[in-house]
């Protein structure tokens, strides 16, 4: 059912309607709400808008302890009502306002927040912290100067608006990505107000206002439409008339209050400490003026006020008190008879036993879960277990349930049955999307000086985007230059034969000479040895094809209980593993089907869940990871995990006891133990199992190859998943897919904390503040340095800051023991403070650790800084990540970049797609040995990618007929595509976007690649519409140019290996080997018949061995593309 009939049923309630009641009356300046708990409140407050519309015609504030209750109680309003009257008024600051960090995502929400009061639209309700009331706002006079309003219809210059955005303090750029920023393109002006997530988008005919919409930053593209528009510029750094929110808020205001002293007390102590001087340095002034400025902007007098003045300003507002008991008296008490929803452990009897009290009492039973999947499985379980116990599920969730004696009706939310993360999600996110939209953008650019590298040439500099004369018209071309500065023009139609070179971090690549061959032969080498390896990872995939597994039976009822007690939401991805694991499992033949996900993905849980069902047919699971570390931590986990189950999990390692190893060994002959987790000793000699039916794999790269041999005798018919992190390259995964079934784990978990980033100049308080934080909720706390020599002076740093904190060091040089055993007391928690170099990216995971400090941030690369980050945040506590880097403005602009974006990169998985770039690079590896990383840098990854899946074909066509036999089809039926792997265009007709359209040429260029990359129609009338939404009409040549991708297409299911369109007719040149089977097929088949149609206009030719067809009268890509639309339609000739 849907949560607005929640909102109906209270709406119902006694005391609800006596509420709306009181709230009318202007007299009653206090009202105590009393017995109200969890998330009652916004459930309430939400019902009184449907009965009593008078009560609700005034803004109300709420205030609540802290930003983060804040932000779970607008999020619960938003479930009910929607986003249209409920806001949410934070701290303009990143995080404490000491730090005087402003972030421009929240300073969004609070001009939203001011201009929506400034307006008048009711009801809204505005839900807040101390934090954001400590801060002062502008007065509504200063606001309106500041105002620029449009409407769909008036009468404006474009150039004057321009100005007026000037004035107002926007900057003009080429695209906008964040607020304050405007962009002209012909008659389209975008601007990105304050006072809204979205940007807009102004659509001008002549001097008339013709459209008005939002558009989305990260694709440029129209949303919504608008008649009215309201432009705020930046409020935050205004400095004159500042005043309270109070004072700022209409008269007739409601405010509802937890804790009126708390509020005074956190003003105060805002106020108190104002600005630190870490802020005003690291806002480092270039001259006096600047300075003096600075200072003003910081300045704790003009921009924070004290807990008295709060107080005051409360003063004459009607209040509403939901905290245990009210700061003045109230003149009317409503009780209400409520009760937290009981805390329950994942304890599945007790949930029973509990729920079925409930119902025996006469309870309605509401669960609400995000997503139907989660009450699906509740039901499963009750329906399993026999108890009768029914439930009306909820289609949105609250963030904690109650039940109401007075309705008689429990809210219960999934999440706390289960024990799971709850996220709440606030409207600056989608701000903060645009920087991290620019950032991606940024690295796929090309720029002027770029390496490149060209399938056919080898790695040049990119030289920019040229026009050049060709016959009567003009060609858009890019310049790539080589050794001794020679020169390659490569036309816009085979841009995918050009990518950016990506090699290792920071090494530049050699440039290639041209005309050596060298390439070429380059080229050679590494396929060749691609084909060796995919030759043994096929022949193992077809000798395992014939051997006979165990089935496993169907999931029982627990497990549905241990895959619902799971703690955060299932991905799709993590789900589909699952699953297909499952079904692997259950068919005859041995499963070998590999995980692949980022750190932190859930690849343990899938590995989890396999376990389970196979010791539900009493099967015996090994589980081998490389580290002695590891195989603790694995085993914690899995224990923890099936803590209530009927299995025995133990571990075997060299850190056991002979003793304790041997009796391990005899319990496990036994089949005492049901899951063993271990290093390599696993598969020696003395290990047996009474019944081995799954083999769980951990990082397979980084074992032996004796190891791996061992592994293979095991693995012909033992069913076997492999787990690894290290992320394997797409066209990997698509031509190895005949080799092993392969799972991607790439969407990040949902519910996960995002980790909170900052980037700092170093100082000791910083550090002794973030330590003694983490220590006082009894947390742990990584420091990396990169230099060695630099440890044991941040050692002495902590022990003079922080005397209390038990620190150790890790550092590569250290014997593996003595790393290990260091490593081990971490994880058993003997110290507070890890100080290490970078050793601490390798796998481990501390659920414990929920603070890392990186020192000298700026000297790692994206992927590093996100690795290293992936190490915290594991657990359902708040992570943070403290990024120690010179000032920002003394950098060089690409450490700085990389900062920024990483600050702004808190979610996981926002930031996996950069930091997969060199992942990948390490990745493709690792999975085909170290020899080839060494190929990836001199060719490029993207052009290394190319190559294998080429090398993959090719083995498939000429080795593995065989095996791959139903892949390829009987000969006559063949498409030309079989044949020809490209079809390219030269041609004199004009084809490009004009400058006027596209100004900037780094665009022209993403646009042309996105263009180039394209094969479906539907994809390019996608493409069309974007143009025209962001650009305007788009004009002939740029039509033109947009219809070489059906060409092209059409091109090649013919088998035309390249199609000339010069002085007015179409030539097509068809393979050269005579011999070739493409001679017998359709197309060419095709191509005949339309020539016996048309002979006079269309006739076949032998020049230098190569056929080629040419058909008269072809004046553009348009009637090119019709007559070759024609022919792929005719019946085949011979």
């Amino acid at each position: 059912m849907d949560i607005q009939e929640l909102q109906a049923l209270f709406a119902e309630h006694k005391q609800v309607k006596a509420l709306g009641k009181v709230l009318c009356d202007d007299s009653v300046k206090n009202i105590f709400m009393e017995g109200v708990c969890a998330s009652a409140v916004p459930v309430i407050f939400s019902s009184i808008i449907l009965k009593s519309s008078d009560a609700v015609s005034r803004p109300y504030v709420f205030v609540l302890n802290d930003a983060e209750e804040a932000g779970y109680f607008y999020h619960d309003l938003v479930q009910i009502l929607g986003d249209s009257q409920v806001f949410y008024f934070p701290s303009s600051f990143r995080r404490a306002v000491k730090f005087g960090q402003r972030d421009a995502a929240n300073e969004i929400l609070r001009t939203e927040v001011v201009s929506r009061l400034n307006a008048g639209h009711w009801p809204l309700f505005v839900v807040t912290s101390p934090e954001a009331m400590a801060e002062k706002v502008v007065s509504s006079g200063e606001l309106k100067v500041r105002t620029l309003k449009l409407n769909v219809g008036q009468q404006a210059e474009l150039v004057d608006i321009e100005k007026r955005l000037f004035e107002l303090g926007f900057q003009r750029v080429d695209y906008v990505y964040e607020p304050g920023q405007f962009a002209v393109r012909g008659s389209i002006l975008d601007v990105f107000s304050y006072s809204s997530e979205y940007p807009y988008r102004v659509d001008f005919f002549g001097d008339e206002i013709d459209s008005l919409r939002l558009f989305e930053v990260q694709s440029q593209l129209s949303k919504e439409k608008k008649d009215e528009i309201v432009i705020v510029p930046e409020l935050g750094t205004v400095t004159s008339e500042k005043v309270t929110f109070t004072d700022f808020l209409p008269v007739d205001s409601v405010f509802v209050l937890k804790d009126m002293l708390f509020l005074r007390d956190v003003v105060d102590q805002i106020y108190h400490d104002g600005f630190s001087s870490q802020a005003l340095i690291e806002e480092q002034a270039t001259s006096e003026m600047d300075a003096a400025e600075q200072r003003l902007k910081l300045n704790a007098e003009s921009l924070l006020v004290d807990g008295a003045t709060i107080l005051k300003g409360l003063l004459g507002f009607r209040k509403v008190w939901i905290g245990s008991k009210p700061d003045e008296t109230p003149q009317v008490t409503l009780h209400f008879n409520m009760h937290p929803q009981p805390i329950y452990h994942k304890n599945f009897e007790l949930v029973n036993k509990s729920f079925y009290d409930y119902q025996a009492d006469g309870y309605k039973l509401y669960i609400l879960a995000d997503s139907v999947k989660q009450t699906d499985r509740l039901a499963a379980i009750f329906e399993e277990q026999g108890s009768g116990i029914s439930f009306i599920p909820v289609n949105k969730t609250l963030h904690s349930g109650f039940l109401d004696e007075d309705l008689r009706v429990c809210l219960f939310t999934d999440h706390q049955i289960f024990d799971r993360f709850h996220k709440y999600n606030l409207r600056s996110d989608k701000a903060r999307s645009g920087k991290i939209a620019l950032t991606l953008k940024e690295l796929q650019e090309f720029n002027i000086g770029d390496y490149v590298v060209h399938v056919d040439h080898g790695v040049g500099k990119f030289g920019g985007l040229l026009r050049i004369p060709n016959g009567d018209t003009v060609q858009e071309v890019i310049k790539i230059i080589y050794q001794n500065d020679d020169v390659v023009f490569v036309s816009i139609h085979a841009l995918h034969k050009v990518s950016k070179y990506r090699g290792k971090e920071g090494e530049a690549p050699r440039l290639n000479k041209l005309g050596t061959g060298a390439w070429e032969r380059l080229k050679e080498r590494t396929k060749k040895k691609i084909k060796d390896i995919a030759r043994d990872l096929i022949k193992l995939y077809s000798q395992r094809r014939q051997e006979k597994g165990f089935a496993f039976s169907a999931d029982s009822f627990m497990q549905h209980e241990l895959e619902a007690s799971f703690l955060y939401e299932d991905t799709p991805d993590q789900l589909k593993a699952t699953q297909d694991v499952k079904a692997d499992m259950e068919k005859d033949r041995p499963m070998d089907r590999l995980v692949c996900g980022d750190v932190g993905f859930g690849k343990t849980e899938v590995a989890i869940r396999a376990a389970f069902k196979a010791c539900a047919d009493n099967k015996q699971v090994a589980v081998l990871v490389p580290t002695t570390v590891l195989a603790y931590q694995h085993y914690q986990t899995f224990s923890s995990r099936l803590k209530n189950m009927p299995v025995r999990v133990d571990y075997l390692s060299r850190a056991r006891s002979a003793a304790k190893t041997r009796e391990i060994l005899k319990e496990l002959a036994e089949g005492k133990i049901n899951i063993l987790v271990g290093t390599h000793k696993l598969i020696g000699k003395s290990v047996k199992f009474k019944d081995l039916g799954l083999l769980i794999i951990d990082e397979e790269q980084k074992f032996g190859v004796a190891t791996k041999e061992k592994l293979r005798q095991v693995k012909v018919n033992v069913d076997t998943l492999t787990l690894t992190a290290t992320p394997i390259p797409r066209t990997l995964q698509f031509s190895l897919m005949g080799a092993r079934d392969l799972s991607v784990i790439q969407t990040p978990p949902p519910n996960r904390y995002p980790v909170q980033t900052e980037v700092h100049t170093f100082s000791g308080e910083l550090i002794a503040d973030a330590i003694n934080f983490e220590m006082s909720r009894n947390g742990q706390v990584f420091i990396v340095n990169n230099r060695i020599s630099n440890l044991y002076d941040l050692e002495a740093l902590v022990h003079k800051y922080v005397p209390d904190a038990r620190v150790c060091i890790g550092h590569g040089q250290m014997s593996p023991e003595e790393l290990e055993k260091i490593i081990l007391d971490f994880v058993n928690y003997d110290y507070d403070v890890l100080i290490s170099t970078t050793i601490i990216e390798s796998g481990i995971d501390i659920p414990n650790a929920n603070t890392i400090i990186i020192n000298g941030a700026q000297n790692f690369g994206l992927s590093d800084l996100h690795q290293m980050r992936g190490r915290v945040g594991r657990s359902n506590k708040k992570a943070f990540c403290y990024l120690l880097a010179p000032p920002l403005a003394s950098l060089n602009q690409e450490a700085r970049r990389r900062l920024q974006a990483i600050e702004n990169f808190s979610d996981l998985g926002s930031g996996i797609h950069i930091a997969m770039q060199d992942l990948d690079i390490r990745g493709a590896g690792n999975l085909l040995g170290a020899e080839q990383s060494g190929f990836i840098a001199d060719l490029g990854y993207e052009t290394y990618q190319k190559i294998l899946s080429e090398a993959v074909k090719e083995l498939k066509n000429e080795e593995f007929n065989d095996v791959y036999a139903d892949e390829i089809a009987k000969g006559n039926a063949l498409g030309g595509d079989v044949f020809v792997d490209e079809c390219t265009l030269e041609s004199d007709l004009p084809m490009y976007f004009p400058e006027e359209y596209v100004p900037s040429s780094s665009e022209r260029m993403l646009l042309y690649r996105e263009l180039d990359g394209f094969e479906r129609d539907e994809d390019v009338e996608a493409f069309r519409q974007r143009m025209i939404d962001r650009f305007g009409p788009i004009p002939q040549e740029g039509e033109e140019l947009i219809r070489v991708v059906a060409l092209r297409r059409l091109g090649k299911q013919l088998g035309a290996e390249k199609i000339v369109l010069k002085a007015g007719r179409m030539v097509m040149y068809f393979i050269s080997n005579e011999a070739s089977a493409y001679y017998k097929s359709k197309a060419f088949g095709q191509c005949i018949a339309y020539m016996g149609m048309y002979a006079q206009s269309c006739r076949l030719r032998d020049t230098n061995g190569k056929h080629t067809m040419v058909i008269e009268e072809v004046s553009s890509v348009g009637r090119a593309v019709e007559i070759l639309t024609l022919i792929s339609g005719l019946d085949p000739v011979g």
